[in-house]
């Protein structure tokens, strides 16, 4: 599918009330904090999640195509947070390995009376074309190809959010794989959105944005010269996995000229916060003693996850 192509406007439905959650674009910025805000208050002053009755009786399955580890257990947690009743498609043994179509896949199981699927698959776009083509229920997009990553954008908002109050007056730099992280596609879109204008991409040509993108945002090849003065350091990982073999590069040499060190995150500024949406490779991307180290949020990262996808679920079951 291309992604030229994918439109988020089915997102909404002709009052503006959320329906389904693809992509950020086409959100505004009251979409974006109220989604924020919900979460927030799914959490108490420690930090700690909340529980709440906001799914009672409804169903939500869990649709991915693509392994995942964070992504898949925060959704199910979250979901069960909510009181809903999951259900996780056993895939390997589903009637699509059998030559059924993903969306006969989906209209049987709105028939059990699923109201809502959360899909991870590897073609750009798979989520929106499911939408499109069904009615009374909600799909959450939980990363589609190489084109969007909603909720991971969304928890990472949550957590510069919670360390920085606001958007406006921020440095980001978003160090790693842009041409094919998901993530990194949400969250430049999810910053831009919240009012953020300094934000920097750092990469190797062959891993950077288009030049159309890089004419908006400052688009770095030089770590050091990238980070400097930082508010936030957002390291990606290397998409091996979406790159062809031609594109990876030797991982020593990346992390030589491109891993996040303590000499590096030095040049940023002293309250810097690091973050990366997992799972790390370490001596690749990052350094463990920065991974590891004070300015590091990563695993708050994922117990947002939770609270924002508590959240999005809410939101579209019509609860919050």
């Amino acid at each position: 599918m291309n992604k030229d192509l994918i439109s988020n406007d089915i997102q909404l439905d002709s009052s503006g009330k959320l329906i389904h959650l693809l992509g950020l674009e086409g959100l505004s910025k009251n979409h974006l904090t109220h989604i924020l805000d919900v979460a927030d208050g799914l959490l108490d002053a420690q930090g700690n999640l909340k529980k709440s009755k906001a799914l009672d009786d409804m169903s939500v399955a869990n649709l991915f195509f693509e392994s995942s580890t964070r992504t898949r257990n925060t959704f199910e947690i979250a979901g069960k947070r909510t009181s809903a009743n999951i259900i996780n498609v056993d895939l390997a043994n589903s009637a699509t390995k059998k030559n059924e179509s993903l969306l006969d896949t989906i209209h049987t199981l709105k028939a059990m009376q699923i109201d809502m699927f959360v899909i991870r698959h590897k073609q750009s776009g798979l989520p929106h074309h499911v939408a499109e083509n069904i009615d009374g229920v909600s799909i959450l997009n939980a990363g589609d190809g190489i084109n969007a990553h909603p909720t991971q954008a969304l928890l990472d908002m949550l957590t510069i959010r919670q360390h920085k109050q606001s958007f406006e007056d921020l440095s980001i730099a978003i160090v790693g794989d842009i041409t094919h992280s998901r993530v990194a596609h949400s969250d430049i879109q999810a910053l831009k959105t919240l009012g953020a204008s300094d934000i920097r991409l750092i990469a190797p040509a062959g891993l950077q944005c288009d030049s159309k993108q890089c004419a908006t945002i400052k688009c770095f090849d030089n770590i050091e010269e990238g980070i400097k003065n930082c508010d936030v350091v957002m390291v990606l990982r290397l998409q091996k996995e979406r790159m062809l073999e031609a594109d990876i590069p030797n991982e020593q040499e990346y992390f030589d000229n491109y891993g996040l060190t303590p000499e590096r995150l030095a040049l940023a500024k002293s309250d810097a916060i690091v973050m990366h949406p997992g799972p790390i490779n370490r001596g690749v991307e990052i350094d463990s003693s920065v991974a590891n180290g004070k300015q590091s949020v990563i695993l708050q990262q994922v117990s947002n996850g939770i609270a924002v996808r508590m959240a999005v679920m809410e939101i579209l079951a019509g609860n919050s």
